[in-house]
């Protein structure tokens, strides 16, 4: 298998590039995207990003959190309007991944900001990464709606009924920060009894649709995005679940 390293401008950039090729035809599959680093005299650089925030002031302490977490400095605060706030970071472009969609999640769409590379800085120190595990389809098959009916109860679902998966593939993010296989192939079992309220149609929750953004966004270093002319999905590097064990076990 042909493995090709692309630099670019952030995931918007290449996610452009990743969308052309898609368009044309192409299938093939897209690890988590990194930064490009720097040693200076033995010592660890890294690109750092000047970014300005546009926020309605009842958002500040939240902006301001989730910037603090990744290694954002705040240089400049002013007022952008009556209700509107103006602020400036120098930050990390590796805490700039996932950030855009964060803002408008926390800011309810009304959050604006544009960034653009400033200079090389000494390493920021660990950035944390996505806090949440994800649910892994335990087997190849078409997804029910009784097996997803299931597996919502762990998470929030990626899929919908009647969807072909495989073994390994991500089919939801987790409530707890660990990964989980789940069968969401699972049928009922048929029997010649009725139990009461088992003729009642089970609900489904509206599944995620992601945005090859925000997929991008989303992996973390043991996943990959796989991409076809016809679809967007995640999945684990190893496939095999016993494989992905022994994996874990051999990095412990």
């Amino acid at each position: 298998m042909d493995t090709f390293r692309v630099s670019g401008r952030g995931e918007l950039h290449l996610s452009i590039l990743i969308e052309k090729m898609r368009r044309e035809g192409y299938e093939f599959q897209v690890s988590k995207p990194k930064v490009i680093f720097r040693y200076i005299d033995d010592k660890k650089y890294e690109p750092i990003e000047l970014m300005t925030c546009d926020i309605p002031k009842e958002y500040l302490s939240t902006v301001m959190r989730m910037c603090g977490i990744r290694k954002a400095d705040l240089i400049n605060m002013q007022d952008f309007s009556s209700d509107q706030l103006r602020l400036e970071f120098q930050i990390p472009a590796r805490g700039l991944i996932g950030f855009r969609s964060e803002l408008l999640t926390l800011t309810k769409g009304r959050g604006i900001m544009h960034h653009l590379f400033l200079d090389y800085q000494p390493y920021k120190g660990y950035i944390p990464s996505r806090s949440r595990g994800v649910l892994i389809a335990f087997e190849d098959g078409i997804t029910s709606t009784y097996g997803l009916y299931n597996a919502q109860g762990r998470g929030n679902l990626f899929i919908g009924p009647a969807t072909k998966v495989y073994q390994g593939m991500i089919v939801g993010e987790n409530k707890r920060d660990n990964d989980l296989e789940v069968n969401v192939n699972k049928k009922k079992h048929v029997t010649n009894m009725r139990a009461s309220g088992s003729d009642e149609a089970l609900r489904l929750e509206k599944p995620q649709d992601f945005s090859l953004e925000q997929a991008l966004e989303f992996i973390q270093d043991d996943e990959l995005v796989e991409i076809t002319p016809e679809s967007i999905r995640l999945r684990k590097k190893i496939l095999d679940h016993h494989l992905r064990y022994q994996n874990r076990k051999n990095l412990a």
